[in-house]
C-alpha cells in the first residue's frame, strides 16, 4: 500500500484516509452526544480514560512494565493525567453500566421461541403459544419457565403486550409480533444495545483494516441514484433475507451452544448482524 506524500507510516501520522473515515464515523455519534447534552469537555474526558486503558490494556512490550511514561509517548497524554487516571482505574467501581436485566431476559425468551424446534411451526416460524398450560402442548408460560423462573410469564406478557412486541388472539394464544424483537423502548436499554453492536461493528472493521487474521466478515451494499420507492422496495428485501439469515444462525448457535456447555470449554462470543440505512442527497446524513 502507497504512503501518501512519500512519507513513511511514522512521520506522516494519520492517513488522510483514515481521517477522513474517523470523521465520517464520529459525525452521527457527535450528533447523538449534542441530541443528549454530552458535551465536548464530557467526551474528552472519557476519550482520556479510554485513551489511557487501551494504551494500557493493549499496548505493552512483552515482559516490560507498561509505565507511565510510554502510555504519554503512545497517547499524547500527559503523565500527571495519566498517573491519575491509572489509579482510578485500581478503584473497585465497575467501568461499564451493567446489562439491563430485561434486555438479556427478552432475548433469550425470544431466541428461544425462534430457534427452538418445538416453539415453531412446521415452516419454522415461531408459533402461537397457549397463554397458559394446556395438556400435550407447550405454552407461553412453558416457553418463560424454561428461561428463567424468577419472573412470572404474566410479568412478561403484560410488558410485551404493552409494547405490542405479541398479542393473544381470540384463541387465548401469544402470538409474537414481527421479525426483530425490541425488548423495551426505555432510552437506556436501547442505548446499551447501541453501545453492544456498534462496538462490534467497528471492532470488526478494524481487525481488517489491521490486516489481522483470520478477516471478519464486514460487507454492505451500496447504491445511490434511486427512488424514495426502490429504496423501500430494497430494504424490505434485505430485511426479508437478512431475518432468514438470522434466524437460520440463531437456530445452530442454539444448538451449538447446548453442545459446547456439556463438553466444556466454551469460551467465545460471536455477533452477527444485519442493518439498514437510507438517506436523502442533501441531507446531513447523506455522506456520498
Amino acid at each position: 500500500m502507497a504512503v501518501e506524500d512519500n512519507q513513511s507510516p511514522e512521520s506522516a501520522g494519520p492517513s488522510r484516509g483514515l481521517q477522513s473515515a474517523i470523521r465520517m464515523l464520529l459525525r452521527p455519534l457527535v450528533h447523538l452526544l449534542l441530541s443528549k447534552q454530552v458535551t465536548f469537555p464530557i467526551l474528552t474526558g472519557m476519550l482520556k480514560e479510554l485513551y489511557v486503558e487501551v494504551a494500557g490494556e493493549e499496548f505493552e512490550i512483552a515482559g516490560k512494565r507498561q509505565t507511565d511514561s510510554r502510555i504519554n509517548l503512545l497517547t499524547g497524554i500527559h503523565r500527571k493525567d495519566v498517573r491519575r487516571l491509572r489509579e482510578e482505574t485500581l478503584a473497585p467501581e465497575p467501568q461499564e453500566s451493567p446489562r439491563p436485566r430485561s434486555v438479556t431476559l427478552g432475548a433469550q425468551i425470544v431466541a428461544r421461541w425462534t430457534g427452538r424446534p418445538e416453539f415453531q411451526d412446521e415452516d419454522g416460524a415461531p408459533r402461537a403459544l397457549p397463554r397458559k398450560a394446556v395438556p400435550q402442548e407447550l405454552s407461553f408460560d412453558d416457553l418463560v419457565s424454561q428461561v428463567s423462573r424468577d419472573i412470572r410469564p404474566r410479568s412478561i406478557l403484560d410488558e410485551w403486550l404493552r409494547l405490542g412486541v405479541v398479542t393473544v388472539d381470540d384463541r387465548d394464544r401469544v402470538v409474537l409480533h414481527g421479525e426483530a424483537f425490541i425488548p423495551s423502548r426505555s432510552f437506556e436499554e436501547m442505548a446499551h444495545s447501541l453501545g453492544r453492536t456498534l462496538h462490534d461493528h467497528i471492532a470488526a472493521g478494524a481487525h481488517n483494516l489491521l490486516d489481522e487474521d483470520p478477516p471478519m466478515l464486514e460487507r454492505s451494499v451500496y447504491y445511490a441514484g434511486l427512488s424514495e420507492e426502490s429504496v423501500a422496495e430494497l430494504l424490505a428485501l434485505g430485511e426479508e433475507r437478512g431475518m432468514e439469515a438470522l434466524h437460520a444462525v440463531n437456530r445452530r448457535a442454539m444448538e451449538l451452544q447446548e453442545q459446547d456447555g456439556k463438553r466444556g470449554g466454551a469460551l467465545h462470543r460471536m455477533r452477527l448482524g444485519i442493518y439498514s440505512f437510507r438517506a436523502k442527497r442533501g441531507d446531513k446524513t447523506y455522506a456520498d
